[in-house]
């Protein structure tokens, strides 16, 4: 894990990670955040006004888009999850404190795309310490050079 945290326990720990992986990437990096319950887009019942969850805590979600070569957008949810887009693929219910290290695999080269006969297809695949990886399928249609590039 990143910067030595073994958890990423909020949204803005999941930014600052993400952040210093955009440094050390040398990727631009855009981060817009929506915080309260009337803004965030899981708590859409919450109501005109209602800021705070019924708990007293005020959610915060964050969109982080890197620039660059994959195009990745990260969109972390209040509840410790995010979904990534790469490529215009969407890995869904990514835990919060697997997101540094799917974004380092994404941009050290380690992500690579699998081709398979029957069915026939293609599957994004996002290896991440610990012999663990996180694997979508990619209509044929969507293979942008990029995924292309990354065939094994």
């Amino acid at each position: 894990m990143i910067l030595g945290m073994d958890h990423l326990p909020t949204t803005e720990a999941a930014v600052t990670a993400l952040r210093a992986i955009a440094e050390e990437y040398a990727r631009e990096i855009e981060v817009t955040h929506d915080i309260g319950a009337d803004q965030t887009s899981r708590r859409t019942a919450a109501g005109v006004g209602v800021v705070a969850d019924p708990d007293g805590s005020l959610p915060h979600e964050a969109f982080v888009d890197f620039g660059g070569v994959p195009v990745v957008g990260v969109r972390l949810y209040p509840e410790d999850d995010a979904l990534v887009t790469v490529e215009g693929v969407e890995f869904h219910d990514i835990p919060r404190d697997d997101v540094p290290d799917f974004v380092r695999s994404l941009f050290s080269g380690l992500a690579h795309v699998t081709a398979h006969r029957f069915p026939p297809g293609h599957r994004l695949v996002v290896p991440l310490p610990g012999d663990r990886t996180h694997k979508e399928w990619i209509p044929m249609i969507v293979l942008t050079p990029w995924l292309s590039g990354r065939v094994r």
